[in-house]
C-alpha cells in the first residue's frame, strides 16, 4: 500500500503542494486531475523521490521512503516514473530502447519486448529507429519502456497527450487491463476526462496545490461539490435557482450538466437559442434563460432565436 501523509512542498517559501494525504493499493488506478500549475506533476515527483519534502511522509508497505537526500540516484527502484519528456534514445531501434530496461540475462527477453510492444500497439515498429517515429509513437514506446522494469508502482504524467484519438481508446483499454493483470499500482496526472472517468478506481482533484476532492468516478461526476470539480468531466451550467424553479427568488446557484437539461413540450423553463454545436451523436445547444447562458444536449440542430421550454433531469 502507498500512503501519502500530510505532504507539503514548495520550491520557494510558497507551497506548491499543501497538506495532501491519500492511500492507494496494488492494482489501483488513481487519476489526479486539476488545472495546469495545480501541483499534479510535483506530486508525482515527490512520490517517486525526485524532490525532498520537509513536511509529511511517503510510505510503501509501511516503510518510509526517504527521498533524494538519502539516495545516490534519486527515485525508488520499485517505481517507474514517465514524465512528459519521453527519455528515449533516438538513434537506436524501438526494440533496443525497450530492451535497455530488461536484463540481458533475463529468459525470453525478446518475448517480453514483443509482449510490451503489443500492449502499446507498436509491434510493427520493432526495428524502427526512434528518431523516425511521430510524437505519439514515441510516447507509446516510452510507456513500454517503463513497463519493462516491471515496477510495483507506475507514475504517468499526461501519458496519452501526443496520441491520436482513434488510437487512444484502444491503448487505454490495453494498458490498464495489463496493469490490473500484473497488480501494478498506477497513478496518472491527466487532463483527459476519459482517463479519469472510464478507467480510474479513484479520482483526486487538486486546486492551488490542495486536495479538494477524492472519490470514485461515479460519485464525483454525479455529485460534484463545485463547478471547478464538475468542469473536468463535462461542460457545466451554474444556474441561479430563481431561473429554473417556480415560486422562488433565491439567487443560490445549482450545478447542471448539459444532459440534465431536456426540452419539454409542456411549459417549463423558457430558453432562447443562441447557437448549436454538432457533437456527433447530439448537438450541444447554447441558450439564454432570463439572464443566464446555459448549454444542453439535443438530438437535432435548433434555430437561432428559437424559443424552447426546458426541464431539469436529476442525476442518479
Amino acid at each position: 500500500m502507498l500512503e501519502i501523509l500530510n505532504v507539503s512542498f514548495g520550491y520557494s517559501s510558497t507551497e506548491v503542494i499543501s497538506n495532501i494525504s491519500f492511500t492507494a493499493n496494488k492494482g489501483n488506478y488513481i487519476a489526479i486531475v486539476g488545472e495546469s500549475g495545480c501541483g499534479k506533476s510535483t506530486l508525482l515527483e515527490i512520490i517517486y523521490g525526485l524532490l525532498s519534502i520537509e513536511k509529511g511522509s511517503v510510505y510503501w508497505n509501511r516503510k518510509k521512503l526517504l527521498g533524494p537526500d538519502f539516495r545516490l540516484i534519486p527515485g525508488e527502484p520499485f517505481m517507474k516514473y514517465l514524465p512528459q519528456d519521453f527519455d528515449l534514445m533516438p538513434y537506436i531501434t524501438v526494440e533496443e530502447n525497450v530492451g535497455k530496461n530488461i536484463s540481458s540475462l533475463a529468459p525470453n527477453k525478446k518475448k517480453r519486448i514483443n509482449e510490451l510492444l503489443k500492449v502499446v500497439d507498436m509491434s510493427e515498429f520493432l526495428k524502427t529507429k526512434v528518431k523516425n517515429l511521430s510524437g505519439g509513437q514515441k510516447q507509446r514506446v516510452a510507456i513500454a519502456k517503463v513497463l519493462a522494469k516491471e515496477p510495483e508502482v507506475l507514475l504517468l504524467d499526461e501519458p496519452f497527450s501526443h496520441i491520436d484519438n482513434f488510437r487512444k481508446n484502444k491503448l487505454r483499454r490495453s494498458l490498464f487491463k495489463y496493469l490490473k493483470s500484473k497488480q501494478i499500482l498506477c497513478i496518472v496526472a491527466t487532463h483527459d476526462t476519459t482517463d479519469a472517468l472510464s478507467f480510474a478506481d479513484e479520482i483526486i482533484v487538486l486546486r492551488n496545490g490542495k486536495l479538494i476532492a477524492k472519490g470514485i468516478p461515479e460519485v464525483l461526476y454525479n455529485h460534484p461539490k463545485s463547478a471547478y470539480i464538475a468542469s473536468f468531466f463535462n461542460e457545466i451550467n451554474t444556474v441561479p435557482l430563481f431561473e429554473i424553479e417556480e415560486n422562488t427568488t433565491s439567487k443560490k446557484k445549482t450545478l447542471l450538466y448539459p444532459n440534465q437539461l431536456k426540452t419539454t413540450s409542456k411549459k417549463g423553463i423558457k430558453a432562447t437559442i443562441i447557437s448549436s454545436y454538432f457533437k456527433g451523436e447530439y448537438y450541444l445547444i447554447e441558450a439564454k434563460l432570463k439572464k443566464t447562458i446555459v448549454f444542453f444536449e439535443h438530438f437535432k440542430k435548433l434555430e437561432i432565436n428559437q424559443q424552447v421550454f426546458l426541464k431539469v433531469v436529476e442525476p442518479n
